[in-house]
């Protein structure tokens, strides 16, 4: 039997305890299926039941609760069944390594916040809730696929979560904070997120680039500003792509008046929010 420590430092490997199993169970307390340990970060899981604890590890085992069997995360202990229920809202049927992953950002964000601002929301609900289930939202009315372009990524939403939905999507993520892109790089490495580029650029240097126009797709979230970011991301965005952005209801009225090299259709509703939209601009192509 194999038991794993999660270290609390999310920049450390995981590391194989020895010595802990005994053979098969025989009474309680010291049969478990699933022993998640929620102590500064720290997280054990046993993987396969029927095996006797030392006693050591089973006091441990006692004194946590090991007796629950959905597979918790160590920050906020928030359980499959209580992530795929606050999800219900976004009407997404996320596979189950894709709701892991989503776990497993999810505590990554929520340790790493103690030390670097990566967002004002603390708690474990409303975290997965504003920032992983309006960032999936999107999926429900188009598909994402071949390159995307997201700008000022932050903790990665919308751009670096939506690879955990559309895994073969190419990101290139623009990030000018040097802690929020080693941030970046560790949930990528982390969740094995393969096409996933994060670069410091700001948008109006990398507009300018060779060749930037070639993305099928750009995306931004509450960054403000979008008289300046639309024009210069739609130098970025090849004809025909489209630009998402997740905006208020007073920055979307303002879109079709003042960006005619897009066609915008109607702002879509975000779930549980009365202000929040995601406003999307298909490229025109250029007059001839």
């Amino acid at each position: 039997m194999n038991i794993t420590l999660y270290y609390n430092n999310s920049l450390q490997q995981p590391a194989s305890i020895a010595g802990h199993c005994k053979g098969p169970a025989t009474t309680p307390p010291n049969y478990i299926k699933t022993l998640s340990f929620n102590r500064l970060g720290g997280q054990f899981h046993v993987e396969r039941p029927g095996a006797r604890l030392s006693p050591g590890l089973a006091r441990l085992a006692m004194a946590c609760q090991a007796s629950i069997t959905p597979r918790t995360i160590a920050s906020g202990m928030l359980s499959e069944a209580r992530a795929r229920q606050l999800l219900e809202p976004f009407g997404l049927s996320l596979s189950d390594r894709q709701l892991s992953q989503t776990l497993e950002y999810l505590d990554l964000l929520l340790r790493w916040n103690q030390k670097i601002n990566l967002s004002g929301i603390r708690a474990p609900e409303e975290c997965l809730s504003r920032h992983f289930g309006e960032s999936f939202y999107i999926a429900r009315w188009i598909k994402l696929e071949g390159r995307l372009l997201d700008i000022g990524s932050g903790a990665g939403f919308p751009g670096l979560a939506l690879k955990i939905v559309y895994p073969q999507l190419a990101v290139t993520l623009l990030e000018p904070n040097a802690k929020k892109r080693a941030f970046l790089k560790e949930v990528a490495r982390t969740l094995a997120l393969e096409f996933a580029q994060v670069l410091p650029d700001r948008l109006e240097q990398y507009s300018r680039e060779a060749g930037a126009a070639s993305f099928d797709a750009a995306t931004s979230r509450a960054v403000g500003n979008l008289s300046q970011l639309v024009p210069q991301a739609a130098r970025c965005v090849q004809a025909g792509g489209r630009i998402c952005l997740w905006a208020t209801r007073t920055e979307a009225a303002s879109l079709p008046r003042s960006f005619a090299s897009f066609e915008w259709v109607e702002p879509i509703n975000l779930p549980c929010s009365r202000d929040r939209v995601i406003c999307i601009g298909v490229r025109k192509a250029a007059a001839q």
